[in-house]
This record gives C-alpha cells, sequence and structure tokens, in this order.
C-alpha cells in the first residue's frame, strides 16, 4: 500500500527534518501541527499545516488541534471495507497513510527539581497518544512512526518498494507504537501515584521528594537488551532487559570490550560484584562467585588489594567475577597471570593499553567497563509465584557513631576499623552471613547456611583452608547470634572483636559468652539479611 499521505507532530524534533524531505522527496504529501509545521516549513518544504486541513483552527494553548473527524478518520478508515471508504468520500476525508508522533516530554519534566504537579499535568500528551493508537490499530492501512531510529529504515523500504511498507513492517511499527504509548501511561500512573499526600492542594508548589517507591499499581517498564544462551542452567530459556533509565554506575549501562558474549549467570554475579564495590572507598577488588563474596580488600594499590582479596579463597575465586574501583594496569594483569587465576568476567572503570594488550590473549575473558558513579538501584524486585516483592536498597551504612559496645572490652581503633569493613562485606553475603576479617580483608567467609554456627564453622575452615590465620582477627554477622555456639566458635579461631545487630532474646547469653572469651562486641541495631 502506497504512502501518499503523512502526519507529522512531534516533540521531539531529532531527525525530523531529513524524514520530512525523503517523504516529500517521495511525493508523499505532509500534514502538520504547531512548531512542527513552522520547522518544516522553514526549511522549504510544503506543508498543510492542520488547522487548514481540518478547517478548525488549534485551540486551548494547543491542547485541541488532531483530536477532530478528518484527522482520526483518516487514520481509523479501513481501506479494505467499502462502506468505510464512502464514508470518507461523503465526509471529504483523504486518508492519512503515515502517522509520526512522538510525545510531550513528560519524563524529562518530572525529572527537574522544581517540577510541580501543574507541570507535570501540562505536559502530558493527549492527541499524540489517541494518534498513535488509532494509526496502530489500523496497521493494515496505516504506518505509525514512534521511534526517530526508525527514520532510516522507513524511508530505505519506502525507496525500494515504490513508496509503500510491507505489511511486516507495519505491525512492527505497530507494536513498537503501542508498547511506547503503554509505557508512557504507565510512568504517568507511577508517579502521580507515587507524589505525596495532598500534593494536588498545591498545584504550582514544587513537588516534595521523594516520592513513594511504592505506588498502589506499579507499572513495569524495561528493554531486552539481549537474549541469552540459556538461563541458570542449560535448559532454561533467559533474557536480559534494561530499565529504560538505568542509574549511571551499574552493570546495565556497562560496555564490554573484549570476551563471549555475558550469560544469565554472569550478569546477576557481576552485578552482585559491582555493588558490593561500590560501598568501598580507597583502592578496592572484590572477587565474587556464585553471587557471593569469597574475596575482598583494600590495599595502597589494586594489585595489592587483588593479591589481599585473592588470598582469602583461591580455590573459590577460580572461574569467579572480578571487579576494581580504579583503572587496571599491567601489574594487576601480571599478578592475576602469575596465579593463573582464571575469572569469567573483569569488571573496572577503565583498563590502561598496556593491560589491554595483557588481556587480548584470554579471547574468551569478558571486559566490562563502568562509571564509578556511586548510584544505587532504586528498588530491588523479586519475582514470586503469582506476584513480585519489591524493597527499597539496603542503603544503612554503618558508622561508628552507630556502635554499642555491650561487653566489658571496647573494641581498638583499628578493631573498629575492621569491624566496618566486615559489616560492609556482610551486607553482600547470602544469609546466614559471617566474614572475617582483619587488615581490610577478607579471611574467612560463611555464605547461605541454615544455621549461624555453621556459617561460622565453614568461615573458619575456610580461612584454614587458605592458610590464613585468624588470630586477632573480627567478624561481622549479618544477624543476631540466636546461641552462643556461634561466639564460641569464633572465639576458639582466633577473634578478637565481634560486631552483630543484637536483638536476640538470648543476647544476655551471648555478651556473655563474649565477655568469657575476653572479645569485644558491638551491637548496631541493624540486620543485614540477603536472600
Amino acid at each position: 500500500m502506497k504512502i501518499t499521505r503523512a502526519l507529522i507532530s512531534v516533540s521531539d524534533k531529532k531527525g525530523i527534518l531529513g524524514f520530512a524531505k525523503g517523504l516529500a522527496s517521495l511525493g508523499v504529501e505532509l500534514l502538520s501541527t504547531g512548531g512542527t509545521a513552522r520547522l518544516l516549513k522553514e526549511e522549504g518544504l510544503t506543508v498543510t499545516e492542520i488547522g487548514d486541513y481540518t478547517g478548525f483552527p488549534e485551540m486551548l494553548d494547543g491542547r485541541v488541534k488532531t483530536l477532530h473527524p478528518k484527522v482520526h478518520g483518516g487514520i481509523l478508515a479501513r481501506r479494505d471495507l467499502p462502506g468505510h471508504l464512502e464514508t470518507l468520500e461523503a465526509h471529504d476525508i483523504p486518508p492519512i497513510d503515515l502517522v509520526c508522533v512522538n510525545l510531550y516530554p513528560f519524563q524529562d519534566v518530572i525529572q527537574q527539581d522544581d517540577v510541580t504537579l501543574a507541570k507535570a499535568i501540562e505536559n502530558i500528551d493527549i492527541g499524540g497518544p489517541a494518534m498513535m493508537r488509532s494509526a496502530a490499530k489500523n496497521y493494515e492501512g496505516v504506518a505509525v512512526v514512534a521511534d526517530p531510529a526508525d527514520y532510516a529504515a522507513v524511508l530505505d523500504e519506502m525507496r525500494i518498494n515504490d513508496g509503500a511498507l510491507t505489511r511486516a513492517t507495519r505491525f512492527r511499527l505497530a507494536k513498537k507504537a503501542f508498547t511506547h504509548t503503554a509505557r508512557y501511561d504507565g510512568m504517568i500512573a507511577n508517579w502521580l501515584t507515587a507524589g505525596p499526600e495532598g500534593m494536588e492542594a498545591a498545584p504550582e508548589e514544587t513537588i516534595a521528594y521523594p516520592l513513594s517507591p511504592f505506588p498502589e499499581r506499579l507499572h513495569l517498564a524495561f528493554d531486552r537488551a539481549q537474549l541469552l544462551r540459556y538461563g541458570e542452567n542449560p535448559h532454561q530459556d533467559a533474557a536480559f532487559y534494561r530499565d529504560p533509565l538505568p542509574v549511571p554506575g551499574c552493570i546495565a549501562t556497562s560496555r564490554q570490550l573484549q570476551g563471549k558474549e555475558l550469560s544469565y549467570n554472569n550478569i546477576a554475579d557481576s552485578d552482585a560484584a559491582w555493588e558490593c564495590l561500590k560501598v568501598f572507598d580507597g583502592p578496592t577488588c572484590v572477587i565474587v562467585k556464585h553471587a557471593n563474596p569469597c574475596g575482598v580488600a583494600i590495599g595502597a594499590n589494586l594489585r595489592e588489594a587483588y593479591e589481599k582479596a585473592f588470598k582469602t579463597d583461591p580455590t573459590s575465586a577460580f572461574g569467579g567475577i572480578i571487579a576494581f574501583n580504579g583503572e587496571v594496569d599491567e601489574t594487576v594483569v601480571q599478578a592475576m597471570n602469575e596465579r593463573k587465576h582464571f575469572v569469567e568476567v573483569m569488571i573496572a572503570p577503565g583498563f590502561t593499553d598496556a593491560a589491554r594488550a595483557l588481556l587480548a590473549a584470554k579471547q574468551n575473558l569478558r571486559l566490562l567497563v563502568v562509571p564509578t558513579d556511586h548510584h544505587h538501584h532504586a528498588l530491588q524486585l523479586k519475582r514470586i509465584g503469582g506476584g513480585l516483592l519489591v524493597q527499597t536498597l539496603d542503603a544503612a551504612d554503618i558508622m561508628p557513631v552507630d556502635f554499642k559496645v555491650v561487653t566489658k572490652k571496647s573494641p581498638t581503633p583499628g578493631q573498629i576499623k575492621d569491624l566496618l569493613f566486615a559489616c560492609r562485606v556482610a551486607k553482600f553475603v547470602k544469609s546466614n552471613a559471617i566474614v572475617f576479617c582483619g587488615a581490610a580483608m577478607t579471611l574467612g567467609v560463611g555464605a547461605g547456611q541454615m544455621s549461624r554456627v555453621d556459617s561460622t564453622r565453614i568461615a573458619r575452615i575456610k580461612a584454614e583452608n587458605a592458610g590464613l590465620s585468624l588470630e586477632g582477627s573480627v567478624v561481622a554477622s549479618d544477624a543476631f547470634f540466636p546461641f552462643r555456639d556461634g561466639v564460641d566458635v569464633l572465639a576458639e579461631a582466633g577473634a578478637v572483636a565481634v560486631i552483630q545487630p543484637g536483638g536476640s532474646v538470648r543476647d544476655e547469653e551471648v555478651i556473655a559468652a563474649a565477655d568469657e572469651h575476653g572479645l569485644a562486641m558491638v551491637f548496631t541495631g541493624v540486620r543485614h539479611f540477603r536472600h
């Protein structure tokens, strides 16, 4: 079906001049509105303004311009129904074969610091979605172009097909348009229902932030970034979806420099490594295996940080994910090569040319570049059968001022520093989590056990297997010790200080055990379960 008439009305003018000129060169009559019409005319294109076309002027500050039977009749009339075509002829309504529309920038407006309810409401598009949906519904006879990225492909196909677009292309564009309007309406609903109580009472006042993260109905929209070879296991299908507004400095916005495609597990573990890395200052290395940190350390430089992190658990580090918070140079790569350390993914804000040259020999190694912007996911989502669990990020950062010393002995300044380090690592270890640390490095990590004492024993065994002494170490627990047995184990291993939330009915028993062993113990009052 040859395109002879197009309606162009865009808020985002990017690429529209080239697209309109391409349509005109193919003999397409151009209809347009307001600012778009003025722009096209200034470029010498012949354009019929929508008011002249309908015989009814734009009104109400542009709120009403395309909401007219001559517009929607020309879009919605089915070309295969004689009755529809007779109605068009009877009312002098020419068919409109292509609709090029994008919508008022509601998304950009609500991100402004000074946004008001009135300003946000004024930037809710009405006519644009109506035309977009009308054209998409009638894709058998009409093409709808909502994305500037499609302009070039649409023109190329029209040139090949003597001004026509295939049914497959029109259907593809229709699906894209419906997705676009659904996302647009979902964004409006999310923002309005997440607003502060009573914001409608003063529509000209700046909206108070933060908004509630939990609207009554949550509309989610993610873009498929890639299909994956398989999911957690080869018999599972999988795909990776990206937030349309991903925060900077996250795995979803990473850039891959080399290596095979990322797998489902690669992406999940890379996210775990990078999110853990963000909570540390100074040259830091995080090694993750199966979503758990198996080595974390801060050093004088990245090479030293890596060597310390690797010592924690060389066995688990093999085949893991490794992340750095600074530019990786050749000394780091050389240290990895000396240990014959195979990793699946390596993540950093950058790599020197010398490091890239050494890493190029590892063709399967995925190298990811991620900016070190300290932004975090706004919400954590977990799918369950028939529903969705949604929570805010565990952003609680324990500081010494939050410590409550509950034992006769108090931690030394050096121990306090290590307790903070251990607590920050424990936040990223699956519950029940026990982390032994010393000198800004992990010494033993116990993760994901059904009982806390077993996690403590495993962390001790891990340290022994790595040849690391736990004498003088500190320990972080992500939740309270329900019994004294865990304290007995860590004291026997050589630990001298413990950090935990407290809150057990047996706290007094646990504190007495710590005093018995001569330990310093501090309560934080903050639990860090991670399931």
